[in-house]
């Protein structure tokens, strides 16, 4: 079966899918992963297709960081709906018998299923259905607590995402030839979806539709032939674990001031540290302190001692695969949604928001992980857990009961199969 994966957004957004990919491959599917040009090697690497959608999330941030209003934020987002909405449409021209896809991009890829008319499964990093048991990732607020106030959040981000794609939305419908006038469209509109977390970081909430479930993680793979600079396994061999440091796609340009006050929080800890560069281009300075790029954190977090993260989904997920307690520092999004989490899994002290960031405040918090056993014994016993889930096999078993008697679909486009050739282990 031809499978297109079709997702959007920052490095966080897409790595998780080249794991799932590589599961998909292995059963014999033939596997392409639309995702922003960035990205082409990424996928790649790991012998998936890769499908350009065009767009740069890197911009994108800095220009939300940027925006002087609320409408100007509204406007830059929906600019880049349209992209992604024009390789949406590129993407499943070169032929597919079945659409992934990431929350965000669902309502487009809802949109290609039915002028392709083959099915779209939702394949979701985060919680994007309403509940009562919590606000959704990007609540704004909840002044009305409980579960009538979790509700009220969920449905309002549930709105403001359709409202950012309505009109790429009916853009594409016209393209693929569809009549106007499309049913609601906002992510949680697509059936079925599978969650990409594990049920003990976030238990699937009782009030989800039926079709709705929680898988587990998807695992990032390895770029085929990956191995570590010499230069980072000499200085992990030179003493004790140090803390690792990074901000992931967040606080792009601001590399200067997060360098001097990361040195800074560093001494202020007494500890050593590896800082990852980032979209921020955060530079290592100290020789207790060495600056990486691109590190699989499947390799690295288990050897720190903890991990000071900006609380996305994928590196909040590698955390607690590690084991490792976590210092969380959420910038925005869904964020504050997965900082929470930690705090209250017993992982990690409590959240240091972006905003509030000082050198004292991240020593303090460094401090105040490290000091405390409870958050590393926790990590330990959630490491446990998770080593012991499959989310992929739940996404592939649910892929043969989807399809089972199913006709082949063409479609309304046919293109040419795609695939990789896959030699490295997951």
């Amino acid at each position: 079966m031809r499978v297109l994966i079709i997702t959007a957004g920052s490095r966080g957004d897409v790595a998780p899918y080249t794991g799932l990919g590589r599961r998909l491959l292995d059963a014999g599917h033939q596997v392409a992963v639309a995702a922003h040009p960035s990205f082409a090697a990424l996928v790649g690497g790991c012998g998936l297709d890769h499908r350009p959608v065009p767009g740069d999330p890197r911009g994108l941030i800095r220009d939300w960081a940027r925006a002087a209003s609320r409408d100007e934020v509204r406007a830059l987002t929906r600019a880049y709906a349209d992209q992604v909405a024009d390789g949406v449409a590129e993407a499943v021209a070169g032929g597919t018998d079945l659409l992934l896809t990431a929350s965000g991009p669902a309502p487009l890829s809802r949109t290609a299923g039915e002028a392709l008319g083959v099915p779209v499964i939702g394949t979701y990093l985060v919680p994007a259905f309403a509940t009562g048991r919590f606000p959704l990732p990007g609540a704004r607020s909840t002044h009305a607590p409980g579960p009538e106030g979790n509700l009220a959040a969920g449905r309002e981000v549930l709105r403001r995402a359709e409202g950012a794609f309505a009109g790429a939305v009916t853009r594409l419908r016209a393209r693929l030839g569809l009549p106007a006038g499309a049913p609601p469209s906002a992510p949680g509109d697509v059936r079925p979806v599978l969650h990409g977390f594990s049920p003990l970081v976030v238990p699937r909430p009782e009030d989800w539709p039926t079709r709705v479930g929680v898988a587990g993680y998807w695992w990032p793979a390895r770029s085929d032939g990956w191995r570590p600079p010499a230069e980072l396994v000499d200085f992990l061999q030179a003493g004790p674990p140090p803390v690792f440091i990074g901000f992931g796609s967040m606080a792009v340009g601001q590399g200067e001031r997060l360098g001097e006050l990361v040195a800074a929080a560093v001494e202020r800890a007494g500890v050593r540290a590896v800082v990852q560069a980032g979209w921020a281009g955060v530079s290592g300075r100290g020789a207790d302190v060495l600056a990486v790029g691109d590190v699989p954190h499947d390799w690295l977090f288990p050897r720190t001692a903890a991990v000071v993260h900006h609380a996305g989904a994928g590196t909040t997920a590698a955390g607690l695969r590690a084991g490792v307690p976590a210092v969380p520092v959420p910038v925005m999004a869904d964020q504050p949604f997965w900082a929470s989490r930690l705090y209250g899994l017993g992982v990690a002290p409590r959240p240091v928001p972006f905003r509030d960031l000082t050198a004292e405040a991240l020593g303090d918090a460094i401090t105040a992980c490290l000091s405390e056993p409870a958050h590393r014994r926790r990590a330990a016993e959630l490491a446990r857990g998770i080593a012991a889930e499959d989310g992929a096999a739940a996404v592939l078993a649910h892929i043969g009961s989807e399809n089972a008697g199913r006709p082949r679909a063409a479609g309304r486009r046919s293109g040419d199969a795609v695939g990789g050739d896959c030699s490295a282990g997951r």
